[in-house]
């Protein structure tokens, strides 16, 4: 969720990005942060574009050996992700906040944004299906997100608290951007750290969604199909419905622009664009967008 008046390069703070941990999960006797580390690595531009997670130029020796070990390692974690893993995983065993230990991790990648969890507390998103809870991971890696979502549980929420900065960007923002993510996997565990949902909801930024679903379906991931299956319209309008109240305009693709109607219908303002952003140059063309669209300088 990330917030500011103007691009990275307008300074370490232009843009604050706010990122889900209910993914976070331990392997191998490591703490293991998926969403902060694709936003990392994204933002250090050393990440694998082609697969859209980890690193660029990646080997699997240690992957490979640990299964000749006989561990399991549906896993995957490449050698140079895993450093990443092994000093995030020796700071918290230090006493160090994921917060803190994020902050330095950015650092030494050169990420000019400052990159936050929304908590420093253990929250786990756990799936209900058909054939019970299980974890994150187990449901969206191991089993290839193949099973039908019936419900969500973030399990230790109600006892987090917001990260450090996490309101003050919120509060403080300019420009305040729900990323095109998953609304129910990544977008709703940040909402429901307490204080988070209200914070949004008071701010005085403009605040801005981009829907995931383009023509009735999802860019990647399993979007569409929890939104089928929690009862909600699989379309931009249906993206729309879970975040009236929340966000002044809906940025829509322009394959959708026979529902900007009904969009604005709910009370929003309504960009219609070109969402599918492709790689680095499609991101940037899209966040100068955004921002000329809602008045922001640095487009």
């Amino acid at each position: 969720m990330p917030d500011g008046g103007g691009p990275v390069d307008d300074g370490p703070h232009a843009l604050t990005v706010v990122v889900n941990v209910g993914d976070d999960t331990e392997r191998h006797g490591l703490s293991v942060s998926p969403d902060l580390d694709t936003v990392m690595y994204t933002l250090a531009e050393v990440n694998d574009e082609e697969r859209g997670w980890g690193l660029q130029d990646e080997s699997y020796a240690t992957l490979e050996q640990l299964a000749r070990l006989g561990e399991d390692t549906w896993f995957t974690l490449g050698d140079k992700d895993l450093a990443t893993h092994v000093v995030r995983t020796a700071r918290l065993r230090e006493g160090v906040p994921l917060s803190a230990v994020t902050e330095q991790l950015a650092a030494a990648l050169g990420v000019r944004a400052r990159l936050v969890p929304v908590t420093d507390y253990r929250v786990r998103t756990l799936v209900d299906t058909p054939s019970g809870r299980v974890a994150f991971q187990e449901y969206f890696v191991r089993r290839h997100h193949a099973d039908a979502v019936l419900g969500l549980h973030f399990d230790g929420v109600e006892e987090a608290r917001p990260a450090p900065g996490v309101l003050d960007a919120v509060t403080d923002a300019d420009l305040l951007v729900v990323a095109p993510s998953n609304p129910f996997l990544s977008v709703e565990p940040v909402l429901a750290v307490p204080g988070v949902r209200e914070a949004v909801r008071a701010s005085g930024a403009r605040r801005v969604a981009v829907s995931p679903i383009v023509g009735g379906q999802a860019i990647k991931g399993p979007a569409a199909q929890i939104l089928e299956t929690l009862g909600h319209e699989v379309s931009a309008l249906g993206v729309a419905r879970l975040y009236a109240g929340l966000v002044d305009v809906m940025c829509i693709d322009e394959r959708d622009d026979h529902l900007a109607g009904p969009v604005r219908d709910l009370g929003f303002e309504v960009l219609v664009t070109d969402t599918v952003m492709g790689g680095p140059d499609g991101r940037e063309r899209l966040a100068r967008e955004l921002l000329t669209a809602v008045g922001q300088p640095g487009a």
